[in-house]
């Protein structure tokens, strides 16, 4: 277990059966029914009893020790989150790191394959994006409960680029740290089930209908 770690929460979505190592950091919450990924993120605040959040998905490999970087990030008290490159297997640069979208964004992305990711390699400096994906997201557990943490009408996809816009509109900031890398196993099953397709377009049009015609957006491109 990593120094920084206090406290490990696991939330089973579904009923599993998995072997646990035998550690006394280690929290299990186990779902009577499938919850979304804002829901299930608040609830696992509920148990953090420590100074940060992380947000972690159960399908990301530490290549490093991202902790001591990250929580640096965070001393300067405009930021509110901070996140690493993320990667794919094979060490391409995943599109974690992206603008926000708007209708007309999206007529962009159809038209011209334009997906809003920014340009970053691994090494650079940290940027200051418009929103980072909700694999890997560490707060300030006090800047979380400031946010209201995830909205769970969100309740798949959406909810990452949500409250980045939030952090931007409450007037803080949002960083991409890349000198730290994490390995993401992406399923895109958005791409491939009708039903996480339908969570898909719903959650988006969900943030587009909310936030339309509000131009807030990071300060560095």
């Amino acid at each position: 277990m990593l120094p920084e770690v206090a406290k490990v929460v696991v939330t089973l979505n579904v009923e599993e059966d998995l072997v646990w190592p035998d550690l006394n950091r280690l929290v299990v919450i186990r779902n009577q029914h499938p919850k979304g990924f804002g829901a299930n993120h608040n609830a696992a605040f509920h148990k953090c009893e420590t100074a940060y959040f992380c947000v972690l998905n159960p399908d990301v490999l530490l290549l490093e020790n991202p902790f001591g970087r990250l929580i640096e990030s965070l001393s300067d008290p405009a930021v509110a989150l901070v996140g690493p490159l993320v990667v794919a297997p094979n060490g391409r640069v995943e599109d974690s790191i992206r603008t926000f979208p708007t209708f007309r964004s999206l007529l962009c992305k159809a038209l011209y394959s334009s997906d809003g990711r920014y340009q970053v390699s691994y090494g650079e400096p940290d940027i200051e994006p418009d929103w980072i994906a909700g694999m890997f997201m560490l707060f300030r557990s006090a800047d979380f409960v400031a946010l209201n943490g995830f909205d769970e009408a969100f309740f798949l996809y959406y909810e990452d680029v949500d409250i980045c816009k939030r952090v931007w509109q409450n007037g803080r900031k949002v960083i991409a740290c890349l000198s730290i890398r994490v390995m993401h196993d992406a399923r895109r099953d958005s791409r491939k089930v009708w039903r996480y397709r339908w969570w898909h377009a719903r959650s988006l049009l969900l943030y587009l209908v909310r936030y339309a015609g509000r131009r807030t957006s990071s300060t560095r491109r």
